[in-house]
């Protein structure tokens, strides 16, 4: 693996996303913020490691980068940190890190690997350690949700302070929602200006369902046709929505649009109804 793979890493627009050390001040600030929000929504968990997973509604949101900054942030803290690509079907992390792309977490759940040959350093941090998604298996969500994949991070849990989960959107494939009732929390990232309210809506009624504790949400891209670090909004207006009053009202925003969807229709079928005179419009 060349050593400036991490160097050379582009997002879905072509430009290098930025990642750990070779974030800005102002985007390592803000990471530092979403560490902290995390850790105390994670304060009152069961003891032991806290493993939680992030994912999107849809591709190209920019979760991959924000999980792999904010475990590079955890593990500046002094904390070790495990990070799993879940995202098997579009492994990603050997083009941002210094690392192999081969064998990683679906040849273990197979058992054609073992810890040691998974298991790598990040090459950014040596608190922060990396497990990738593997060789593609024909199976993602049956593996992901797994007896295997449950007792993988029940080991692991030993080992690490925080384990962070790098899961597939979750409008695209099941595999994240597969996965859920192992998680501590689910962090959702957001794109401004991409995001679709009906995919946040979907999204957020399978987590509901899966009865995952979501933990937030982040927002990424401000569209600007800025290059770099500065096509993100990070510094304090990031940290603001990051809030939790961000969160719901984002949710209700999009609830609110479905709720007056459905009275346009249920009006719409009613009407012939309104034909008598003495009815009000």
């Amino acid at each position: 693996m060349n050593k400036n793979a991490h160097r050379n890493a582009e997002d879905s627009r072509g430009r290098r996303a930025m990642v750990g050390g070779k974030l800005s001040f102002s985007a390592s600030e803000a990471y530092k913020l979403l560490r902290t929000n995390v850790m105390f929504s994670l304060a009152e968990d069961e003891d032991g490691s806290r493993i939680f997973g992030i994912t999107s509604p849809i591709k190209g949101e920019g979760k991959s980068t924000t999980a792999i900054n904010l475990a590079y942030s955890i593990a500046e803290s002094a904390k070790r940190v495990l990070f799993i690509e879940m995202d098997m079907r579009l492994p990603v992390l050997h083009k941002s890190l210094p690392i192999s792309k081969a064998p990683g977490l679906s040849d273990l759940l197979v058992g054609s690997a073992l810890l040691t040959d998974a298991l790598q350093k990040s090459g950014i941090h040596d608190d922060l350690y990396v497990i990738t998604a593997g060789n593609l298996p024909p199976n993602p969500s049956e593996l992901l949700g797994s007896e295997r994949m449950k007792a993988l991070l029940e080991s692991f849990r030993e080992r690490f302070d925080y384990i962070l989960c790098d899961l597939p959107p979750i409008t695209v494939v099941s595999d994240a929602l597969m996965i859920s009732p192992m998680l501590s929390g689910m962090i959702v990232v957001v794109r401004k200006n991409y995001t679709d309210m009906r995919a946040l809506d979907v999204t957020m009624r399978q987590l509901e369902f899966t009865q995952v504790k979501v933990l937030g949400f982040v927002m990424t891209f401000d569209d600007s046709g800025e290059t770099g670090a500065k096509r993100y909004r990070y510094g304090n207006k990031y940290g603001y929505k990051y809030s939790y009053r961000y969160d719901y009202g984002y949710y209700a925003a999009a609830e609110k649009r479905r709720r007056e969807e459905d009275r346009r229709k249920n009006s719409s079928k009613t009407s012939p109804a309104r034909e008598n005179p003495e009815q009000k419009p």
